[in-house]
């Protein structure tokens, strides 16, 4: 209603005021649930794994990722590292924890770990008393590693890296390295396991009759990455990332001490 000296809303206008406020404050709280629909909080991610992440590496990552998103779920698999990208790229899989990522097209990687390697040995064997074993000692022993189809760049690390000590080094392939069957060989057998530290001291600490030692002079370094589909991401993929890297730089995870190289290098 308008008059000379002043500007009033009729009944009709007064309504649809009201009625016109409470239908923003509406399509803001549609808003709302819109953008927190699309952060996915109750997604779940498939994440495969190779066997040997399963004492350490694995538990630390899937504690933290708990912690942050308490309605994520997590189903786990295990994978050998060479078979994963496919998986991934097949979409039966969202995130891989590999060892030493093999590059692949549509595939992004992003290193979370360097860590040495350490060796697992029966607490008989003539190296046990030996609290920190240099490589050169390991020239006459049978080494127990995975097989070179199920993570290539790991293996052929491990022994580039013999080589560059001046030996070749006797290799066992365990073609079905799940860690149980490892550690129950290591107790009973003359064969050296080599394993990432990680898995290598806790897996002592619950295997009777098993040790783990420190390889020096030079270490073997592993590198753990972290895998997923590039046109497959999602709010729930970014979520478990960002925990992951998180961890992963509070726990000094991204590097390790390189060796000093030799005297005249």
């Amino acid at each position: 209603m308008r008059s000379t000296r002043h500007v009033e809303l009729t009944a009709a206008g007064r309504v649809l005021l009201e009625e016109g406020t409470l239908a923003l404050a509406a399509l803001e709280r549609a808003v709302d649930r819109t953008r927190l629909a699309g952060t996915d909080t109750d997604g779940t991610i498939r994440l495969c794994y190779t066997p040997i992440a399963s004492f350490g590496t694995l538990g630390a990552i899937l504690t933290a990722v708990q912690t942050d998103n308490r309605n994520l779920t997590v189903i786990q698999r295990e994978r050998y590292s060479a078979t994963i990208p496919a998986r991934l790229l097949a979409g039966e899989d969202d995130i891989g924890l590999v060892l030493y990522s093999e590059p692949t097209k549509g595939v992004a990687s992003e290193i979370l770990r360097v860590e040495p390697l350490a060796a697992l040995l029966s607490e008989h064997h003539h190296l046990a008393d030996t609290e920190a074993i240099p490589l050169a000692k390991l020239q006459d022993e049978t080494l127990l590693i995975f097989s070179r189809e199920h993570a290539p760049t790991y293996y052929d690390h491990i022994i580039s890296t013999c080589e560059r000590a001046g030996f070749q080094p006797r290799v066992n392939a365990f073609r079905d390295p799940r860690p149980l069957a490892m550690l129950a060989r290591m107790a009973t057998g003359h064969e050296v396991g080599l394993t990432p530290a990680s898995f290598a001291f806790h897996a002592a600490d619950a295997q009777p009759g098993v040790v783990a030692r420190k390889i020096v002079d030079p270490e073997i370094l592993a590198e753990w990455s972290i895998v997923w589909p590039m046109a497959a991401e999602s709010a729930a993929i970014a979520r478990f990332l960002d925990s992951a890297r998180k961890y992963a730089a509070d726990n000094n995870w991204p590097s390790w001490p390189k060796p000093e190289p030799p005297p005249g290098y």
